[in-house]
């Protein structure tokens, strides 16, 4: 792995981490095959490729984080809903499988989760590749959360959701 210097522009260990994680919540409730799984992860990891295409950014990793965050907030995220449906799973059957609350961040070297509105966040995929400077001190999706929900403002929260 050693020749290849500079940001890498695949996105393959933080997509497996992505589609890992949302197969586990699948696969603990235990009314989901194996060979569904299998197949569903195979279409949400190919539809995650395909939307994140054009808005993956190695050398600004925040950039368009908002974009390729998947929540799932009463609304099932589309690109789950739509992989979903090749394994033969209905929005009323992904409901009972999911979290009804669920936000997942799949950035460059980062993945993180945060289950319902107030959990707290919890990194799934951590690329060891140092994050370029640039990138910190800037406002993240996570952090504006974070900041959204230490402050009292938490109706802002609903009006922007209803």
């Amino acid at each position: 792995h050693g020749h290849r210097r500079g940001p890498r522009a695949d996105m393959g260990p933080e997509i497996a981490a992505a589609v890992g994680f949302v197969s586990s919540l699948l696969r603990t409730r235990g009314c989901v095959s194996e060979q569904q799984l299998q197949v569903f992860s195979g279409a949400l990891r190919e539809a995650l490729a395909e939307h994140y295409k054009h808005h993956w950014f190695p050398e600004k990793p925040f950039k368009g984080s908002g974009y390729r965050c998947i929540r799932i907030n009463h609304k099932m995220d589309p690109i789950i809903s739509k992989a979903a449906s090749q394994i033969g799973l209905s929005l009323p059957q992904l409901y009972q499988l999911l979290p009804s609350e669920l936000t997942l961040w799949v950035d460059p070297y980062e993945v993180s989760y945060r289950i319902g509105e107030d959990g707290s966040i919890c990194v799934l995929y951590e690329a060891s590749a140092t994050k370029p400077p640039s990138s910190y001190g800037m406002l993240t999706c996570k952090n504006q959360m974070m900041l959204g929900r230490t402050s009292p403002s938490k109706n802002y929260i609903m009006t922007v959701s209803s």
